[in-house]
């Protein structure tokens, strides 16, 4: 488990794809692993508190963000439910987006009986308003790298805004990706996709001072960018 921030009151870990964020006891999650650093590494001899104000995507890897006691979770939870999180995504898609950089604005629906979101229509049953801003970092062969940076917190908002315009997250058949990525996976399940939280802003909850983590692409991805 890679560690990217730690104190007394919150620690950002950089998250694998294809990990669950929480999952029930005996189930693998990054939860769990947190949990357990913890406990080793001050030698704690009850439960180990922790407060999830965020969550990825299982097939999605990259920053989150965790609370170590009550106060911090409160302060931090308040701060993503207000959007006052700075998040920074990058994708690899296939197409070139036009134009290179621009902003996304669409009405969303989750399907919670299939477990994937929808566009919609302004004013139906269930819609939200769903906005992101991208740019276009580098070619690749079979699509683009970008930089994504959303507004607001949807389900699935980044996989879905970007599919609906024909430019679909590599790996993400849910969603009509073509192209395979990453490692590969013997059940669906365990299939990952080239959606990367990079970056975390937040403001501390005790110093009231911006704290920034940054989560480094894996290996496996095709892209060095600058």
């Amino acid at each position: 488990m890679h560690v990217l921030f730690e104190d007394y009151h919150c620690l950002a870990v950089n998250k694998p794809a294809g990990l669950l964020t929480q999952a029930p006891p005996g189930v693998p999650s990054l939860e769990a692993l947190v949990r357990t650093y913890i406990k080793e590494k001050y030698h704690k001899p009850g439960n180990v508190y922790l407060g999830i104000p965020h969550r990825l995507d299982r097939p999605v890897g990259g920053v989150i963000a965790f609370a170590r006691n009550t106060k911090a979770a409160q302060r931090l939870a308040a701060q993503f439910q207000k959007h006052q999180v700075e998040k920074v995504y990058w994708a690899l898609v296939q197409g070139e987006p036009v134009p290179e950089s621009g902003i996304m604005e669409d009405w969303l629906r989750k399907l919670p009986e299939q477990s994937r979101t929808e566009v919609a229509a302004d004013g139906e049953v269930g819609a939200k308003k769903a906005v992101l801003e991208y740019r276009c970092l580098q070619q690749v062969d079979g699509g683009t790298l970008l930089e994504i940076c959303p507004r607001t917190g949807r389900s699935h908002q980044i996989r879905i805004q970007l599919a609906s315009r024909g430019y679909p997250v590599w790996g993400d058949k849910l969603y009509g990706s073509s192209i395979p990525f990453g490692p590969p996976a013997e059940l669906p399940r365990d299939q990952i996709i080239a959606l990367h939280a990079r970056g975390l802003t937040f403001m501390h909850p005790t110093k009231r001072e911006p704290v920034t983590a940054m989560a480094p692409l894996p290996e496996y991805w095709p892209v060095n960018p600058t």
